[in-house]
């Protein structure tokens, strides 16, 4: 019987349709602040659903973010919150890894916009010092161009956790990444850095089936989360999500259908990106352990 991890799936844009505030550039790391219990329940309901790990929400909690919007006094608050919300959940709700979250510092899909590597690498050493106590692994996710991954992968593995590194591809054509490297190029720029897990997401789920075979033949556990837009294009620098929009094919069933199928080509890692809420979670779940898979927060080896 095949060992599957199953995650959760997107945090914010569930919390802009729960909340009572507007989105803003820094909505889901105001929402740590303004409704917490928005953030803790939804992180339950991801485990209740059947995720075995879930990602802390200071996805936009980035110093870049924050200094953007003057509020970057709130970095070192809102990365506390964020863990301390998601160990709430799991008091209420179940057993669960807790992933840190390395996300791009100035924001997604949006590889042009860069500093230098060691200026990115100190930022994201200052996020992992803030994480590293308080998480099981860390998740370098939405990772837009070979080097903001090698920074983040750098700096995660020097916490001495497990790290897995996330890639968002381009939603259409030959597979590369969103700064237009190849899947093996980024993979390259990691060697000799400790991976657990390479993983593709937050991109449409076309183009994760076209990708993963690229990335199980590197080797190792690999998985994919995708997202449920219908584009990524209409999001600029510094805007907010509600620009995007959902698509209407993807409901818990189909996305359920979608990510078996990655499990059935090799996958070892699914969960679910932006508009998959906890519904597609629960479909995923029923649908792994319909056909026989053991569904996990570790890798087996």
């Amino acid at each position: 019987m095949k060992n599957v991890i199953l995650t959760d799936g997107g945090m914010g844009q569930e919390l802009v349709r729960r909340s009572k505030s507007e989105p803003t550039p820094l909505w889901s790391a105001r929402v740590l602040i303004d409704e917490p219990d928005l953030v803790r329940d939804l992180h339950a309901e991801f485990i209740r659903a059947g995720a075995r790990v879930i990602t802390i929400n200071t996805y936009s909690a980035t110093p870049e973010r924050l200094a953007r919007e003057g509020a970057e006094d709130l970095f070192k608050p809102l990365q506390k919150r964020g863990i301390e919300l998601a160990r709430q959940a799991c008091d209420v709700a179940g057993e669960a890894a807790i992933a840190g979250c390395l996300s791009p510092l100035f924001g997604s899909y949006a590889p042009a916009l860069t500093i230098s590597y060691q200026e990115t690498l100190d930022i994201y050493r200052r996020i992992v010092a803030e994480q590293a106590d308080g998480v099981d692994l860390f998740l370098c996710e939405t990772m837009a161009s070979s080097d903001e991954a090698r920074a983040a992968v750098t700096a995660a593995s020097e916490s001495g956790k497990p790290v897995w590194v996330s890639w968002t591809l381009a939603d259409h054509g030959t597979p590369r990444l969103r700064s237009g490297e190849t899947i093996a190029a980024a993979a390259s720029a990691l060697d000799g850095l400790p991976i657990a897990a390479r993983l593709l997401n937050c991109c449409r789920p076309e183009a994760i089936a076209a990708a993963l075979p690229e990335l199980i033949d590197l080797g190792g556990p690999v998985g994919a989360y995708a997202n449920g837009f219908t584009s990524t294009e209409a999001l600029k620098h510094g805007g907010t999500v509600d620009v995007l929009h959902a698509r209407h094919d993807l409901g818990p069933d189909a996305y359920a259908e979608q990510a078996i199928g990655w499990v059935e080509a090799g996958a070892d890692i699914v969960g679910g990106c932006c508009e998959v809420g906890p519904p597609h979670i629960a479909a995923l779940r029923d649908r792994l352990q319909q056909d026989g898979y053991e569904i996990s927060g570790v890798l087996h080896a």
